[in-house]
């Protein structure tokens, strides 16, 4: 049901925040055989259309997750080829230095983040993180001129990571928040190819969720469904953290249950993963926390909305790590959901 080498090519692909033209074209291919219709939205969105089965008016469904990557900007140059640089979205600086980067300039330069090193560092230095204004890119370039070309202002930069396969169906790698949902979108549309649904479903891969929740707005506006469902990433259990912070790997996706979720669809979820036999965790959400789901409960008039997580471990990091089958069982959910999703059911939907 998930395909390693598409979450491969999807995780190490390039698309910053307001560049993610790169994983957009791969998702068009990819999604064509398994939609009527995918199109892209002035904002750069992916949106794929599947049509129902039966006498119209149908349900109208929007499944998001959004495509965007935290990542770097060049902001200037320096003598010697280095590039200096600023973050896109929720970039922890000290997980920065050492790493392989791809500066997508002019065209593509690999380099190395740098700084100076401990042996030069003062005794204050050494005792504190090292600042993103000390750090700098290394392409190898000497000349100035020759870098200014090739390496315009404005540039984005990715970490270079390819995806590792770990012990017992997990993987690691850059940008699995929330390539991990889009794999989810892909997987669900597929799998519907098999199956009878009376319900029009959007699968919208969305821009510019890091830094500001942009194509979901737009796009739910737009498609104005009857009802949505965000699918992104919350916080593996690891080492160091409370118990109640993060949800274990392998026990499946975690339902949102919150102010911005329909208590309707929440338990919609739950009685579809019960249904079937998923196993599936519940995680309290008081506030949107930075998904999609926020911004298609407020668009137009209001969307009854809901939030489906994958446990992810190291989030904001070049090895975010999940378990493949939680990945599954998310595609698995959303198709049971689907299918016995009923017009009746969605005139239902109240507030509350």
């Amino acid at each position: 049901m998930v395909d390693l080498d598409l979450l491969r090519r999807l995780s190490e692909g390039a698309g910053v925040s307001g560049s993610e033209g790169e994983v957009a074209k791969l998702l068009v291919e990819v999604l064509r055989p398994y939609a009527d219709s995918v199109d892209r939205d002035r904002l750069g969105n992916v949106i794929a259309f599947k049509e129902g089965e039966g006498p119209t008016p149908r349900p109208r469904v929007l499944l998001s997750a959004h495509m965007d990557e935290i990542g770097l900007l060049v902001t200037g140059w320096e003598d010697g080829g280095f590039l200096r640089f600023s973050t896109v979205g929720g970039v922890d600086i000290r997980t920065l230095l050492g790493q392989e980067v791809i500066v997508h300039g002019t065209r593509i330069l690999p380099g190395v983040i740098g700084a100076k090193p401990p042996h030069l560092q003062s005794p204050a230095e050494r005792k504190e993180a090292i600042d993103g204004e000390k750090m700098y890119i290394d392409t190898g370039l000497k000349a100035r001129d020759e870098l200014e070309r090739l390496v315009p202002i404005g540039s984005v930069v990715t970490i270079a990571r390819k995806l590792q396969v770990l012990a017992q169906g997990r993987v690691a790698g850059k940008a699995l928040d929330n390539r991990a949902g889009v794999m989810v979108l892909v997987g669900c549309l597929k799998e519907l190819m098999a199956v009878k649904h009376k319900a029009d479903v959007y699968a919208v891969a969305t821009v510019q969720e890091e830094v500001g929740i942009r194509g979901a707005i737009t796009s739910s506006h737009g498609i104005n469904p009857d009802l949505g469902i965000a699918i992104d990433v919350c916080h593996g259990d690891m080492l160091g953290m409370a118990e109640d912070e993060g949800y274990p790997l392998d026990k499946g996706p975690a339902i949102g249950f919150g102010p911005h979720v329909h208590h309707q669809l929440y338990r919609a979820l739950r009685d579809s993963a019960e249904r079937v036999g998923i196993t599936y965790q519940v995680e309290p959400s008081p506030t949107p926390a930075g998904t999609d789901a926020w911004g298609i409960q407020i668009a137009r008039r209001g969307i009854p909305t809901a939030l489906i997580s994958i446990p992810l471990r190291y989030m904001h990091t070049s090895v975010e790590t999940l378990s493949m089958r939680d990945v599954a069982e998310t595609i698995r959910l959303l198709l049971a959901f689907i299918q016995g999703l009923e017009s009746a059911f969605v005139e239902g939907l109240s507030c509350y």
